[in-house]
């Protein structure tokens, strides 16, 4: 089976059309005040307004982009917007998406979709009830070495992962910390690496964590295997998150059957190895390796065709939002919807709880 690349960011068949949609966005802290920004500054948008918990947050963000403060949420569904987005701290996504959801209103919902499982459920029948388009806000699938991957693929390159290792470390910023690493960090991961298995989740976790400077685990080592239909093996990815680096790295590699990729989020690089491209001299090698020759000398750099993915220099924000505005106006499940966030934080869950398992009992009995 090959799996599924992640999906691009024009996920909507023709071009719906551009009539203009009222936006407003709950919660414009460090990342709301980007989704008002993007709302702020796109055509056929009016930003109708603004709402924080804190006043004096709203409204300095409502002069800087020139609407009108929302004083509470039932003033933000009073001013009947077409589309929202909920950029308030995780576990505030249910109280804020439930008013907005029930009246039918379109959201985007920043990642991850909730604080645990049940949540999501209940985010997840809020908009299934009400019909209202849900997309979680799991940026990195907007990320240009994302877009350029998939690109890569609707040329023709085909990825079944056989093998997938990801590094998400960094230092402290002492912000999310009413959550762990797992949910804060890995959730960016956990939905790309899903998403290249097709959106199934993994068939065992196992994994070992430590909490140090917070009461949620700061540091995580997981090992993900999906089994492949028919007995064909497995899947494994092993993914390491910290927030407690020293330095900051955000790199996947993924081995699959047909190709080797090495994506470099924060370098907005990608290297590409496809297994094709090179069995003719792999084939020369293994000749002379079974004659045994004398191979000491081969650069093997030299062997293999190191191809580019060719990134763009598009904003992820923006394109993330224009991919939510456009299943709002054509009416399509976006990519990234309430079954792929559920997925994502049942799987952080099943991470988390493998950690506590691991733990000695004096540990997770205090």
């Amino acid at each position: 089976m090959s799996a599924s690349a992640p999906q691009s960011t024009q996920m909507i068949e023709g071009k719906p059309s551009k009539k203009k949609l009222r936006c407003a966005a709950v919660g414009v802290g460090r990342m709301g005040q980007h989704h008002a920004r993007v709302y702020a500054e796109m055509d056929n948008i009016e930003l109708v307004g603004v709402y924080d918990a804190n006043p004096e947050r709203a409204q300095e963000i409502a002069e800087k982009f020139g609407c009108p403060v929302l004083a509470t949420l039932e003033d933000v569904v009073a001013a009947n917007p077409d589309a929202v987005s909920v950029a308030v701290p995780t576990i505030y996504h249910k109280a804020m998406a439930e008013p907005l959801l029930k009246a039918g209103i379109a959201c985007l919902i920043e990642k991850p979709l909730a604080q645990d499982p049940v949540e999501a459920e209940a985010i997840k029948k809020m908009a299934d009830d009400s019909g209202a388009i849900l997309m979680v806000g799991h940026i990195e699938r907007f990320n240009p070495i994302m877009r350029a991957l998939t690109r890569a693929t609707a040329e023709g390159l085909e990825i079944t992962p056989r093998f997938m290792e990801v590094s998400r470390i960094s230092p402290m910023t002492f912000r999310s910390i009413d959550i762990g690493v797992v949910m804060d960090m890995g959730i960016h991961d956990l939905d790309v690496v899903i998403s290249l298995m097709g959106g199934r989740e993994p068939d065992r976790v196992e994994a070992s964590g430590v909490s140090v400077v917070t009461e949620h685990e700061d540091i995580c080592n997981a090992r993900l295997t999906w089994d492949m239909p028919d007995g064909e093996g497995v899947c494994v990815a092993n993914m390491t998150f910290s927030r407690l680096a020293l330095k900051t790295e955000r790199v996947t590699r993924i081995t699959s059957e047909d190709a080797y990729i090495k994506i470099d989020y924060a370098k907005k690089s990608g290297t590409l190895i496809r297994r094709v491209a090179n069995e003719a001299q792999m084939g020369e090698v293994r000749e002379q390796l079974a004659k045994g020759m004398d191979l000491t000398s081969l650069q093997w750099d030299e062997l293999v065709n190191v191809e580019q993915l060719d990134v763009d220099d598009g904003e992820p924000i923006v394109m993330e939002i224009e991919a939510f505005l456009d299943s709002v106006r054509s009416g399509q499940r976006p990519a990234i919807d309430a079954d792929a966030g559920l997925a994502n934080v049942r799987t952080a869950q099943r991470i988390v709880e493998a950690i506590k398992e691991g733990l000695p009992k004096s540990m997770t009995t205090s």
